[in-house]
């Protein structure tokens, strides 16, 4: 391997030794949990506003090989932070077209309010007609709804019930179980205080009783909170059947290994970045080899604990720079240029910790693409 130099946090350079670890590879289709990957999308450079349509969809060809289901026009697509809802639209579209011809392939699209910008006229009545109109759009290309967080709900809502009020009159309506989706401040400080309180417990209790009164309509529900605790806590506390997705980039392994009392499901942006890893690890799980499971992901929690450090909305710059590093893409440009989100030395610790995780398929290519990186940046050794 060529010897390449990168940034430190401390704004010095340091020579990269490469670790003796192998490309993990997608190995075993067996699976005993169901697993999404929230999947990016594909820029243009120079173009902020448009999408590589043949690019973003060979992402999601390479998730389906991995044997992952793609959670489609999710807050990993930038949904609300550069893709908008026409172009969601499109994409759902097209990700679903495109899982037809695949019978193994699995997609469920997010579903939310973001043409409706929040503000103070806006009604609760306002923000079910926008989920509607998302519904009836996915559900018109026979398609799985994820009921996304929204911001309007959030600016709108006066009390706990008013979201119990709204979800109660969407789930009435949807035409299968769907998913609800929870993902907390860190993620989107528009979301703070969600279910009607800021502390996490008494909004877990809002979410909790809806569920029980919905649970036939329910599949499950996805947090991202960032707390093993919490999610624990709330996953046994719900109704046979229903799923709990965990959206726990710290601790994702863990929680999906599960413990003697249970385990979670995956809906995760992070096995975007690492899905040969994913489902080599879910399939050792599904034939009951606990041990390697953990062994593969060990190295993985590390690699996107960083990629999601504060602030955390911007981790979607480490997904989209590792997919550029693997050859998933020709050039490493995010919709409203948000690629310039994470700094040189933060990307450089992406590449490291995803090097001994056995992330980077093609080192050599992986390595040239680093210092391509690095010159552009004017960092020169």
């Amino acid at each position: 391997m060529p010897v390449i130099t990168l940034p430190t946090a401390d704004g010095g350079l340091q020579p990269f030794t490469w670790p003796d670890v192998a490309p993990v590879e997608p190995a075993g289709m067996s699976r005993n949990r169901v697993a999404y990957a929230a999947a990016h999308v594909v820029g243009r450079p120079a173009h902020p506003t448009a999408i590589d349509w043949d690019a973003t969809l060979k992402i999601r060809e390479h998730l389906w090989d991995c044997r992952l289901g793609v959670a489609e026009a999710m807050d990993t697509a930038q949904r609300g932070a550069g893709l908008s809802w026409p172009q969601a639209r499109e994409l759902i579209r097209r990700t679903l077209e495109a899982a037809r011809t695949r019978p193994e392939a699995l997609v469920a699209s997010g579903c939310g309010t973001d043409q409706l910008a929040p503000g103070p006229d806006v009604t609760l009545d306002d923000v079910v007609a926008a989920y509607e109109e998302q519904m009836a759009y996915v559900e018109a290309h026979d398609g799985r709804v994820i009921l996304m967080a929204s911001r309007a709900l959030a600016s709108a809502a006066r009390s706990p019930d008013d979201y119990l009020a709204v979800y109660d009159r969407l789930l009435g309506q949807a035409r299968e179980r769907v998913i609800i989706h929870w993902l907390g401040p860190m993620f989107d400080q528009a979301l703070a205080g969600y279910w009607g309180a800021d502390d996490i417990d008494a909004a877990m209790e809002v979410a909790v009783s809806l569920i029980q009164a919905h649970a036939k309509r329910v599949e499950g529900i996805k947090i991202s909170l960032l707390d093993k605790s919490k999610e624990i806590a709330m996953r046994r506390r719900l109704p046979d059947g229903v799923r709990m997705y965990t959206g726990d980039d710290f601790d994702f392994a863990e929680l999906i290994g599960g413990d003697a009392v249970g385990h979670s499901d995956a809906l995760l942006g992070i096995f975007d970045a690492m899905a040969p890893a994913a489902g080599a690890a879910l399939h050792e799980l599904a034939v009951g080899r606990r041990g390697r499971f953990d062994a593969i992901l060990a190295p993985c929690v590390p690699f996107s604990r960083h990629v999601f450090g504060a602030p955390t909305r911007f981790y979607k710059t480490g997904v989209v720079f590792m997919a550029w590093l693997n050859g998933h893409q020709d050039h490493f440009a995010m919709l409203g240029g948000q690629e310039s989100e994470r700094s040189p030395s933060h990307l450089a610790e992406v590449f490291r910790l995803a090097a001994a995780a056995g992330l980077l398929r093609d080192p050599a290519m992986a390595a040239d693409r680093m210092q391509t990186f690095c010159r552009t940046q004017g960092i020169v050794a």
